[in-house]
């Protein structure tokens, strides 16, 4: 982020010079986004799309500060030599005007991009390692959110707000956030979770949670030749038929449903897994089914430690609404496409901070998960609103360093007595 975001938000000119956005959030990837959906602006405004973007994504960098408090403090408007400040209305109205689908396109831009920097250094046994989660969001609680939304329903009641649900797609060396899809509470993960199957890279092996165990889903990243494997907690309910191998090592087969069939008559009538059982430190047995199926190449230790860090990205989720969103009970947006915008701006926002954490931890070659979330996140706060305050662009090159510097200061402790399944 921060070469470019800071090094923008520090200069005063009367126009500045997006080029000098640079590697990480370049001006054309917000060009591309704006054109992409239309809305690339011709008029000269003091809130131009391009400013709006960069509000937007600021927003969830600041959320503990108003609209009007953050375009202030960063600086975002453009000059006018007659009017001082742009009134609520006005940055209402920009907003309403630039809408969800561009900073849709811009996080689907650089999720991407970003995720395939450095992941060379990241590899395991030359495949890229992902897991796929869901999540819920709760909105103001206005009669257009609850209609289009939906609510948890309980047995006599329905929840206070009503809730987005969300999957995401997250690189876990660095939890970077590759893709997401999210809507109303009504529809299901799975859902979601097959919206995102065609933005899985190849050359991959993802990590799901038993909640996302589908003939439909599994099959559907398997069958097209692309190399992309599953690696799964199997369901206590779950059938199949030994094709071979060891106790604790087996090779399996299934029948697909023939209600997943009639949904999808393109899956075959069966398909097979590894299974491979596990003994947690509490001798509890788990069995995870992979597509990976060599097993001189992939031994079943190496199966169960990707998945032993699949929990890890829940974490993201965490980090996103307690640190970054300030643990606010709901999202700022009133309007529909004011929740999906700010949604979109946030998982941005959390990309940009996990890029600069992950650039510092390349530098002195050690783990990204391995520096503090908050502090980072914290220190990145500061040094942007330092840098659009004192208009320090000579300084620029130090202050990065020293960013970075900080940033991998900022090291984890350990805490060897926690443990996910």
């Amino acid at each position: 982020m921060h070469n470019d975001a800071i090094q923008f938000l520090a200069e005063n000119q009367a126009a500045p010079n997006w080029e000098r956005l640079g590697q990480h959030l370049p001006y054309e990837w917000i060009q591309k986004a704006l054109s992409y959906t239309g809305k690339a602006c011709i008029r000269q405004r003091r809130l131009p799309a391009e400013q709006v973007v960069w509000l937007v994504v600021a927003l969830a960098l600041y959320r503990h500060q108003s609209i009007g408090e953050v375009l202030d403090n960063l600086d975002l408007a453009l000059p006018d030599a007659e009017v001082s400040f742009v009134s609520k209305s006005a940055i209402a109205q920009a907003r309403q005007r630039l809408g969800a689908a561009p900073l849709q396109a811009l996080f689907e831009l650089s999720g991407h991009a970003w995720c395939e920097q450095d992941s060379k250094h990241y590899q395991f046994k030359g495949l890229r390692l992902f897991a796929m989660d869901g999540t819920t969001l709760r909105t103001a609680d206005t009669p257009e959110q609850r209609a289009h939304l939906g609510a948890q329903a309980y047995v006599r009641v329905v929840a206070s707000y009503p809730q987005v649900r969300g999957v995401t797609l997250t690189d876990v060396a660095t939890h970077l956030i590759h893709s997401a899809a999210f809507g109303p509470y009504n529809q299901s993960e799975i859902r979601y979770a097959k919206e995102l199957l065609a933005s899985i890279p190849y050359d991959s092996l993802t990590a799901f949670d038993k909640g996302f165990f589908s003939a439909q889903i599994l099959c559907g990243l398997t069958t097209n030749g692309n190399y992309r494997h599953f690696v799964i907690p199997a369901k206590i309910n779950t059938k199949w038929e030994v094709l071979e191998g060891s106790a604790g090592d087996l090779l399996v087969q299934m029948r697909t449903s023939p209600l997943a069939r009639r949904q999808s008559p393109e899956l075959p009538e069966f398909w097979q897994a590894r299974a491979i059982t596990v003994l947690d430190s509490s001798a509890r047995k788990q069995i995870l089914l992979t597509s990976l199926t060599d097993r001189q190449r992939y031994s079943a230790a190496d199966i169960v430690a990707c998945y032993g860090r699949r929990w890890q990205i829940e974490t993201s989720y965490r980090e996103m609404k307690q640190s970054m969103l300030g643990k606010a009970l709901t999202l700022r947006s009133k309007t529909i496409d004011g929740v999906y915008q700010e949604i979109w701006g946030t998982l941005t926002a959390y990309n940009l901070v996990r890029l600069e954490m992950a650039k510092a931890a390349l530098a002195v070659k050690c783990e990204p998960t391995e520096i503090s979330f908050v502090r980072a996140f914290h220190l990145i706060q500061y040094e942007l609103q330092w840098a659009a305050v004192t208009r320090a662009y000579g300084k620029l090159p130090d202050l990065l360093k020293r960013l970075r510097e900080r940033l991998v200061s900022l090291l984890n402790e350990e805490r060897p007595d926690r443990y996910y399944e």
